[in-house]
């Protein structure tokens, strides 16, 4: 098991302050808990999960009430907006999941049987996790468990390629790529459909393993991140946006600004996007949301890696 140190940060806002405490015991590598104020929780304020440098914030969608959990990275909160599931690493990089139930204040490792494992990523209905595991192959897979902590399956594992960045494409769908294709596999663990990347997009669109591809809600349009146009100085790279395809038309249409860099997008049940990126010269990340439209709102003047909940 990982040691580590969960630690919450006491945050005073209006009208509200959250007390934590962090507890680490060095016999029991198998423990560790945060204590949270429920009464934070309990009117199911939270509608947003973020990365803020080392630590991640849970904050309520006019950032009025916030509350943040330090050694985590990889921020998922559920749907509901009751649990935030993390990525914790060792010391010799070994990465694993936990999930925090942030109204009943306890914390547990999901049973992977992987050292390394991360990339959380919720069900509609908040019931199932999909992540990214490396499996006893030596190959990146995608596995999906129950929230509390049962039936553990690696999806399609005779698949011999490296799978990215799971997301869900209904409740019983989930969809990851291979830098060439994109996959839907059912939650029984059989793939049930593969499009070819090049084929939807074209050559102009450059997809790294970080990049992810969401179906909206109608399964109409594919929500995805990816590089495009030229290579910039300051990143000595493509810079990346986020885009949509309509999949019956196969026309792009760009959600995120021009001469931004978006290396992250997340897109609610409920067809928010959320993303995160940096303007010239790339220093500071805000986070953003938007419509299907492209009709974007700054939310975070400071943060990367957001995911949302339903309304």
């Amino acid at each position: 098991m990982i040691k580590f140190n969960l630690c919450l940060a006491m945050v005073v806002v209006p009208c509200l302050t959250l007390f934590s405490a962090c507890n680490s015991d060095n016999n029991d590598q198998s423990k560790s808990t945060a204590v949270l104020d429920t009464v934070s929780l309990s009117s199911k304020s939270f509608a947003l999960a973020y990365q803020d440098g080392s630590k991640i914030v849970a904050t309520s969608i006019d950032t009025m009430k916030q509350i943040s959990f330090g050694g985590a990275t990889d921020p998922a909160i559920s749907p509901d907006g009751n649990k935030l599931a993390y990525t914790v690493s060792d010391s010799i990089g070994n990465r694993s999941i936990w999930v925090a139930d942030m109204e009943g204040k306890s914390q547990l490792q999901l049973q992977a049987n992987s050292k390394n494992y991360y990339h959380a990523a919720w069900s509609p209905s908040g019931k199932t996790i999909a992540f990214n595991l490396f499996s006893d192959k030596s190959i990146w897979k995608v596995a999906v468990i129950k929230a509390d902590n049962t039936g553990l399956l690696v999806l399609d594992s005779k698949l011999t390629t490296r799978l990215f960045s799971p997301t869900w494409k209904s409740e019983a769908e989930v969809v990851a790529h291979d830098l060439k294709n994109i996959y839907t596999f059912d939650t029984r663990g059989k793939l049930i459909d593969t499009k070819i990347i090049a084929e939807l997009l074209g050559a102009d669109y450059h997809v790294s393993g970080s990049n992810s591809f969401f179906y909206t809600s109608d399964g109409k349009k594919l929500i995805f991140n990816a590089g495009f146009g030229k290579p910039v100085e300051e990143l000595k790279d493509l810079a990346e946006g986020v885009f949509a395809l309509d999949l019956n038309t196969k026309k792009v249409t760009r959600i995120s600004p021009e001469r931004m860099n978006v290396p992250y997008v997340f897109l609610t049940a409920d067809d928010r996007i959320f993303f995160s990126g940096a303007e010239k010269p790339f220093t500071q990340s805000k986070i953003y949301v938007s419509d299907l439209e492209g009709n974007v709102k700054t939310v975070v003047n400071k943060g990367t890696n957001p995911t949302g909940t339903l309304k």
